[in-house]
């Protein structure tokens, strides 16, 4: 049956409400510029402040993991250790035909044995070799005895007890004729003076054999231990300082001299008597000037970027290498081996103990492998 109209249910159309009326945004209040200003700057003065919280913290973190978590750069003391030994020997036997004229009773033309020159030797725990001027045979002895310290010194047999022995003969013995020395017996005597703190016998010595046996003196982690630790690190950072001032000021007094200022100063003393060793070699090298002036512009920059250098891996090593042949530059056309060589030791410690490390274990293999023949060399 089919519905009627009337009868179908009626759709309700759902008409869209109309809304309501939004309240109107309350007024923006106007800040006055004083209280900006004020509220900026204490914003800014805040995060400058904790920027700097962030950064002493941050660097005394690093201060404290460098002092107190184990001992640095011991391969590269224990290299200094042995340098220094073999340039008192390498001086020692250089010296010995004419040690007496030298250093003994005949340089007393100069006054010397008389009234020393220099204060170390008027200081009775550096006056021995001073007091034994006058006798050839007793000064013969103790130049001897200064050489066989020295090679206990290269060895590191008993560093402790050896080498205070070994400072103050070494001190009087260099000091007793002021004429001969130059700026590497400074460096040599402040540097020995600094590893009374540090450890250098730790590696590559008898020491550190006899300790690898017999253990460490103190057990790791002790109060002595720690303190032990401090001082080698100190010690480090202290010669790492006097390094970097030697160098600085070196460069910047070079820089204040006409002749490096010109870029000719490298020429001078290589055509001199003193310094001119090797004459071939010194016209080899004098022949070109641009080289000359390089030679001289480039050993300022240099000596003057050197402590900036070690702060990165990079330009470390650019360093190192530059500062390495400038030395062995000096060594050979200048007649300074000595010098040289104390210096090189020194800038040892600038070289990673995993770079030591790795140099020590290929060294030691090489030398193994050496003594296994290949099988086509083998005499049947």
């Amino acid at each position: 049956m089919s519905q009627t109209k009337a009868d179908r249910p009626k759709t309700v159309e759902n008409k869209p409400e109309t809304p309501a009326a939004e309240p109107d945004p309350p007024a923006e209040q106007v800040v006055p510029v004083s209280t900006r200003v004020l509220t900026f700057a204490g914003s800014m003065i805040a995060g400058l402040w904790a920027m700097v919280v962030s950064a002493i913290a941050q660097i005394s973190g690093f201060i404290e993991r460098f002092l107190y978590d184990g001992k640095k750069a011991l391969y590269g003391l224990a290299v200094t250790r042995i340098l220094f030994g073999v340039t008192a020997l390498g001086l020692l036997a250089a010296n010995f035909g004419t040690r007496l004229y030298t250093f003994g009773s005949g340089s007393a033309w100069n006054g010397e044995l008389a009234e020393p020159v220099s204060d170390f030797p008027k200081i009775w725990i550096f006056s021995t070799f001073h007091a034994a001027m006058g006798n050839d045979v007793l000064y013969t002895m103790l130049y001897l005895l200064l050489g066989v310290l020295a090679v206990l010194f290269v060895v590191g047999w008993r560093f402790r007890i050896v080498h205070p022995i070994f400072f103050c003969m070494w001190v009087g013995f260099i000091e007793a004729n002021d004429m001969v020395g130059d700026q590497g017996d400074n460096m040599f005597r402040i540097a020995l003076l600094l590893l009374f703190f540090a450890d250098p016998a730790a590696r590559w010595s008898l020491d550190a054999r006899r300790r690898a046996k017999k253990g460490e003196w103190f057990p790791p982690g002790s109060q002595p231990a720690q303190i032990g630790t401090v001082f080698h690190n100190l010690a480090l950072v202290a010669l790492t300082a006097q390094v970097c001032f030697v160098y600085a000021s070196g460069a910047l007094f070079k820089a204040g001299g006409t002749p490096w200022s010109e870029g000719y100063a490298v020429y001078n003393p290589l055509h001199t008597a003193r310094f001119g060793t090797w004459p071939v070699l010194s016209d080899l090298v004098t022949a070109w000037g641009p080289m000359v002036v390089a030679f001289s512009w480039g050993s300022i920059l240099l000596q003057v970027a050197f402590p900036l250098m070690l702060l990165t891996r990079p330009t470390r090593l650019i360093g190192l290498i530059g500062i390495l042949s400038f030395h062995i530059g000096i060594g050979v056309l200048m007649g300074l081996p000595w010098f040289s060589l104390t210096m090189i030791a020194i800038d040892s410690i600038f070289i990673r103990d995993r770079s030591w490390e790795r140099l020590s274990a290929g060294t030691v293999a090489r030398w193994k492998n050496s003594n296994r023949l290949p099988a086509s060399t083998l005499v049947t």
